[in-house]
């Protein structure tokens, strides 16, 4: 079996009130008014158990070690700049209070498009946001990253055919709006 290239994936953001992570379910609309968003790079797909260290009273030979909790790390989703705001926005609603949070799918593909696996995360907050640094002397594309804080990552084993749905859903949308 090959190895996946990392440069194939799709990024899904969705209302934690509405989306099949919190919900159960979710009907095709609302999976349709949240399309599939592009990025040129995505980190943070890790998370650590942490481990609670105790001493054995008489044990000098060791400690024990007990695992407590698992915590994951930030995402950190990175895009060229475009006219869509929709990044920006999310975040800034936050500032103004009136910010929602968002769940979320990451899938990577082989060569082919088919879909190989599927991360998802619970409870998204956008904790960063970094316009492009500019400068006049390079002509390098513009960048916008985001980072999000979430409640928990996991894989999505048996939701790879909705995912590709998602993904089906908002290319055809997108060639509706563009035709």
């Amino acid at each position: 079996m090959n190895p996946v290239l990392g440069c194939n994936f799709q990024v899904s953001l969705l209302d934690s009130q509405t989306s099949f992570m919190s919900a159960g379910t979710i009907t095709l609309s609302q999976a349709l008014s949240y399309p599939v968003i592009g990025f040129n790079e995505c980190t943070g797909l890790e998370m650590a158990l942490e481990v609670f260290e105790y001493n054995q009273g008489g044990g000098n030979d060791g400690t024990l070690k007990f695992p407590t909790r698992a915590k994951p790390s930030t995402l950190v989703l990175k895009r060229g700049l475009t006219t869509n705001e929709s990044l920006w926005k999310w975040f800034y609603s936050f500032i103004q209070g009136a910010g929602k949070r968002r769940d979320g799918m990451i899938s990577v593909h082989d060569a082919a498009q088919g879909q190989v696996m599927v991360w998802g995360f619970r409870r998204g907050i956008p904790t960063k946001y970094s316009g492009p640094q500019l400068n006049a002397v390079q002509s390098a594309v513009a960048v916008e990253s985001l980072e999000i804080s979430h409640e928990g990552l996991y894989t999505l084993g048996g939701a790879a055919g909705f995912a590709t749905a998602l993904s089906n859903a908002a290319g055809a949308l997108a060639s509706l709006a563009n035709g």
